[in-house]
């Protein structure tokens, strides 16, 4: 058994450990409220701005470069994950994907990286192009909509054929999901019968210029609504893998306390039976 000085330092180093892991709990709680809120106000903007495209798009008599699809030689994916660690799966989940999709392409797979926790392990295996760390210190769309212009100017300067984005998706603050959505070329995901209910306008100015002002935009909300998912769903991941850590570490004190009880108590046990020996051998 081990003895009671070492098991008083496992005790005093568990609960200072269970102390970091609950202020990080805090923290995170106090930082996916906000984040929670923004990404719960923007979702019906972005949809309807998603929408709006695919229903003025379906009906097009010109082409455009973000509306036209191409052999994908060249994939580039957005990887989104986060700074730091400690919240669990959280980015091991999208570096996964990110192997996933790089095995799975006959062509070349490059790498745009959000995020820190991405670019140190992918570029150890695979060509990372571009890198951004520096959005979570402040994020807000005017940051998001730079990244977007870059990925756009790739793509018509025909760079990369295709750009996808994979990041998680924030639903609560237990459950995060993995998402891969195609960014550019943009698709025209209308069915024939949604096609055929959508009622004629009047485009004032021409269609076309709708479409032209509108898809810039829309590219633009698309990535940061994916950054602003990502940013709630990093800090709800952190907040339940601290609160996990806590309780794993309360758990382990108990049972180092336990431990050092009986410890201390055999300690006792065994200085009254030799003082108790050594009376008897006095006294014979």
């Amino acid at each position: 058994m081990a003895n009671l000085k070492e098991i008083r330092n496992r005790i005093g180093s568990v609960s200072s450990t269970m102390q970091i892991t609950s202020a990080m709990k805090m923290v995170s709680a106090a930082k996916l409220k906000k984040a929670q809120d923004a990404i719960t106000a923007m979702r019906p903007y972005s949809n309807k701005l998603t929408q709006m495209l695919v229903n003025l798009s379906s009906s097009i008599d010109f082409e455009n470069i973000f509306l036209k699809p191409r052999k994908a030689e060249n994939l580039l994916v957005v990887c989104i994950t986060s700074n730091r660690g400690l919240c669990g799966a959280f980015n091991s989940n999208i570096i996964k994907k990110c192997f996933d999709l790089a095995d799975n392409h006959e062509g070349n797979t490059s790498f745009f990286c959000i995020g820190k926790k991405g670019v140190d392990i992918l570029s150890k295996n695979h060509s990372v192009i571009d890198s951004n760390n520096e959005i979570f210190d402040e994020l807000s769309f005017e940051k998001a909509s730079l990244i977007a212009e870059v990925l756009m100017k790739k793509f018509t300067d025909k760079e990369v054929d295709r750009i996808q984005i994979v990041y998680n998706k924030f639903k609560n603050a237990a459950t995060q999901i993995v998402m891969q959505e195609q960014y550019l070329p943009i698709e025209n995901t209308i069915t024939e019968n949604n096609q055929q209910e959508s009622p004629d306008y009047i485009f004032e100015p021409s269609q076309a210029e709708i479409i032209s002002e509108l898809i810039p935009k829309s590219l633009k909300t698309q990535l940061f609504k994916s950054i602003r998912d990502s940013y709630a769903s990093e800090h709800g991941a952190r907040m339940t893998a601290m609160h996990k850590a806590t309780d794993n570490a309360t758990e382990l004190r108990d049972q180092l306390k336990l431990t050092y009880n009986k410890a201390r108590q055999a300690a006792i046990t065994n200085e009254i039976l030799e003082i108790v020996g050594g009376a008897e051998a006095l006294n014979s």
